[in-house]
Formats: structure tokens, C-alpha cells, sequence
């Protein structure tokens, strides 16, 4: 049998290093459930489960009410099967030089299993210690040192004037961006939930976090939107929240009536869902006020929906933002200040090209 029992850290440092690969690795493979595999992963990893999310009950519950013995029987039994069927699938074609990374939760019988049978086959096997646990675990202390030597520019301005497009615009003209919103599927404020792309998990997050900065080149500028601390229900890593707030600012600006057309036209699904965009609203009944709320949804009602976004704007978020950046982002007094004509494409792609040559 051919199996190389590897760190969590020398796992992480090889996927670090091979950044278009799956670490140097042949294939990763997640040896654990559906559901655990989609709470999160490593990077590239493809899932082979051993146990099924269905298995995974039926043995957890035998054990509890049966016996260890019991569910260790039947759960071989099960493992044998779906081991015989990724073999059948996946291996049969696979040359003699295939060399995977293997784990489960704790690096322990379900990945086990797995790599026994792929070794004594005669491949060379890897097989992390202590499992998805420990990567983990590596992965969160090593973000922080990921952070460290990149050189932050940070795209400000108040909701509306076009941050997420001008990010856009900067990764088309080839900047390094970092679109902390698109990691997290949501747009950052009170509306921002985007129906039908729930929230990935915290872990989730983190490690699509991570694996965006290993990406980058820490000689040239990483552009990244004024955040606040979280994105929906998702928080940024600490580091790299401190790291942003101690960036140099370049603030987008453009007009309310712009802003206004622009979000009326990123928020679409609110316009076609005034009922959805009527409950998202009860949400600022804690600062707004319910007899304000009841009046903008009675707006919405009555079509006037671009009147609704401009109070919202004008009373709401405008001074949150503005009160939030200068208590937040310690270089946002001296910031750059970016004028965009309009919220069309041609506009904000002028704007990138100026930000990215100015960087160069």
C-alpha cells in the first residue's frame, strides 16, 4: 500500500504555490457527505463521498441507538459500495502516476478507506492528518500572511454611484480585483440579498477569501469596495478588514439622479417584486420608523418606486455611508476623488483605465 500521510500546512503551502492546479496534487478529493462538501471544501476539491448524506444519518443514528459494533458493520458495508462505484466511475482509465489528495472531517476512517483500497491498487497516494479540520484551521492562520504584503486601493463612494460596475471595469482592463460582494452573493446593505443565489456558509467564504488572495501578485494593486465589516450575513476576515480600512481611498462620484437609474436598473428584481421589495423594507422600521416605512411601501404600491429610492438614498443611506467611512477607513479625508459622467460602461471604463495607469 502507497499512502503519504502529509500536514495540513504542506497541503496548504503546495495549493498556495500551484495556483491554477489542485496544489500539484492530481485530483483532491473530499471523501466526506454532499451537504459537508458543500458547507465547504478545499480548493479544486471534487467530492467522492464515502458515506452519502443519507448513509451518514443512518449510521450516526444506529450508533447512537444500536451500538458501535452495529453501525461499524453496516457502515463497512456501506463505504465498500460507494468506494467500489468511485472506482468503477472515476479510477478504471486513471494512468499508474495519478497521484491524489485524499481526506474526510479528521482525516480518519471515511478517507482512510478510500486511500487503502486506491494504494494497494498501486497508486501513490497523499492523505492529509487530521483532515478538513486541520486545513482549515492552517488556512484561517494563514490568511492574515496572505494579507500582509498587498497593497490595498480601495474604491469608495456613497450607495448607488457604480463601486461593484468600476470593479468590473478595473478587472476587464486586467487590475487585481478583490469582489468581496460576488464571494459573498449579496450586495452589502439592507437590500442586498439577491434572490435565488443564497449566501454561501461562513467557512465557505473564508476559504473563497483565501483563495482569492493567494491569487494575487503583491507587487501591483488590489482594488477592493469600502466594505463594512459584514456582508450580509457573512464577516470579512479581520486582517483584511484592517488592512482595507488603513488603504488609500479613490472615491467614485456620481449624480443622484444617476445613482437612481443605476439601481433601479441592478435592483430589477425589486421593481418586478414589489412585494419582496416591500418586506425587504420592514427591515429599516428600526431606524426609519414604521410610519415612514408604511409610507414608502405605500409608494411602491402606487408604482413611484424611483421616489422610494431616492429617500432612501437621500435619508437613509447616504448619511450611514458617510458617517461609517469617516469613522471607518482612516485615509477616506484624503481621498482620490473620481468623477464618472454617467453609470453607462464607456463612462467607468474611462475611469479604470485612469485608475490602472495611474497605478502602473
Amino acid at each position: 500500500m502507497s499512502v503519504n500521510f502529509i500536514s495540513a500546512q504542506d497541503a496548504l503551502a503546495r495549493m498556495a504555490m500551484n495556483l491554477g492546479t489542485a496544489g500539484g496534487f492530481s485530483t483532491i478529493i473530499d471523501a466526506r457527505s454532499e451537504d459537508e462538501y458543500t458547507l465547504d471544501h478545499l480548493p479544486n476539491a471534487v467530492n467522492w463521498p464515502s458515506l452519502n448524506n443519507e448513509e451518514r444519518i443512518f449510521v450516526g443514528t444506529m450508533y447512537k441507538q444500536v451500538g458501535a459494533f452495529e453501525a461499524q458493520k453496516h457502515g463497512a458495508a456501506l463505504v465498500a459500495a460507494n468506494i467500489a462505484r468511485h472506482i468503477q466511475r472515476e479510477v478504471l482509465a486513471l494512468p499508474k502516476n495519478w497521484q491524489p489528495l485524499i481526506y474526510c472531517w479528521r482525516g480518519g476512517k471515511r478517507s482512510g478507506s478510500l486511500s487503502m483500497v486506491l494504494g494497494q491498487i498501486g497508486f501513490k497516494v497523499n492523505l492529509i492528518e487530521g483532515g478538513y479540520k486541520a486545513f482549515r484551521a492552517a488556512m484561517v492562520e494563514d490568511i492574515p500572511q496572505r494579507v500582509a504584503p498587498l497593497q490595498f486601493k480601495v474604491i469608495s463612494g456613497p450607495t448607488g454611484s457604480g463601486k461593484t460596475r468600476l470593479l468590473y471595469a478595473l478587472a476587464a482592463e486586467g487590475a487585481q480585483v478583490l469582489d468581496l460582494e460576488e464571494l459573498a452573493c449579496h450586495r452589502s446593505s439592507v437590500l442586498g440579498h439577491i434572490p435565488g443565489r443564497p449566501q454561501p456558509s461562513q467557512k465557505r467564504f473564508d476559504t473563497l477569501v483565501w483563495q482569492a488572495l493567494r491569487s494575487f501578485d503583491p507587487t501591483r494593486a488590489v482594488f477592493v469596495e469600502s466594505e463594512s465589516r459584514k456582508v450580509g450575513n457573512l464577516s470579512i476576515p479581520e486582517s483584511l478588514m484592517l488592512a482595507m480600512r488603513e488603504s488609500p481611498c479613490f472615491e467614485l462620484q456620481l449624480s443622484l439622479e444617476e445613482r437612481v437609474a443605476l439601481l433601479m436598473e441592478d435592483y430589477k428584481f425589486f421593481v418586478d417584486d414589489q412585494d419582496a421589495f416591500c418586506s425587504r423594507l420592514d427591515a429599516l422600521v428600526a431606524i426609519r420608523g414604521k410610519v415612514t416605512v408604511d409610507a414608502w411601501k405605500m409608494q411602491v404600491a402606487s408604482g413611484h418606486i424611483e421616489s422610494v429610492v431616492r429617500d432612501l438614498l437621500v435619508l437613509h443611506y447616504d448619511p450611514t455611508y458617510a458617517s461609517s467611512m469617516v469613522r471607518n477607513f482612516t485615509q477616506t479625508g484624503q481621498a482620490t476623488a473620481c468623477l464618472a459622467q454617467d453609470r453607462h460602461p464607456d463612462s467607468l471604463r474611462k475611469l479604470a483605465k485612469l485608475l490602472v495607469k495611474n497605478q502602473s
